[in-house]
């Protein structure tokens, strides 16, 4: 799906396609980056060309999320459509806030293939309550902030964490968008087939406000 696909397929904001322009990048990426493609699966340990890249909004990904977090009995669950966008780079790199706003919750999401520490943020967009999900972090990001802090369009916010504590991922930031209020710092970064239709009114698509990534 192109952003030109996203602006037609719900757009409640009512950004156009060049509205992103009008925020900051989370990720300062540079002129070449790689666009992963999980629809096959993820090899952690596979040779990076770069050390920037892209993985996909609405993504069905096989075989990509194990453990506690995802087993179902009933496999038409299984949670494997991809409802963020994920910045691959390396650890330690500035994570900005793309727009003004303020801290609603963080947390360390400890559990394996889970976000490890998070931050969710509120924000207001065309007279709409926004809030954004940075997963991946640092656990000294954390140490940094508060509820209810003002933050400001372009300021770091945090910094992309190591595999060591970001849940067991190679290291890149989850940066998700939702207009419904979450009740803690955690949103389904994933979702089933069932859920999918529903999802995608809720957690829109990122490239909204990060630009035509891909």
């Amino acid at each position: 799906m192109n952003i030109t696909e996203a602006l037609k397929l719900y757009n409640p904001l009512k950004l156009t396609r060049e509205s992103y322009k009008d925020y900051a990048q989370v990720i300062k990426l540079p002129s070449e980056y790689d666009v992963y493609d999980f629809t096959k699966g993820y090899n952690e340990d596979r040779v990076l060309e770069n050390p920037y890249g892209v993985g996909r909004f609405n993504e069905v990904r096989q075989n990509m999320y194990k453990g506690d977090l995802y087993s179902e009995e009933d496999l038409s669950n299984y949670r494997n459509i991809h409802m963020g966008v994920d910045i691959g780079c390396p650890e330690g790199e500035p994570v900005h806030s793309f727009t003004d706003g303020k801290v609603l919750f963080f947390a360390d999401n400890k559990a394996s293939y889970d976000y490890g520490p998070t931050i969710i943020t509120e924000h207001e967009i065309t007279g709409i309550k926004v809030y954004a999900l940075y997963g991946h972090l640092s656990r000294t990001s954390l140490e940094k902030i508060s509820v209810g802090q003002q933050i400001l369009q372009g300021q770091i916010l945090a910094h992309v964490g190591p595999k060591s504590e970001n849940g067991g991922w190679n290291p890149h930031l989850h940066f998700q968008l939702s207009l419904a209020k979450p009740e803690k710092a955690d949103m389904p970064g994933v979702v089933s087939a069932n859920d999918r239709a529903v999802a995608l009114k809720t957690y829109i698509d990122p490239r909204l406000v990060l630009g035509p990534l891909y």
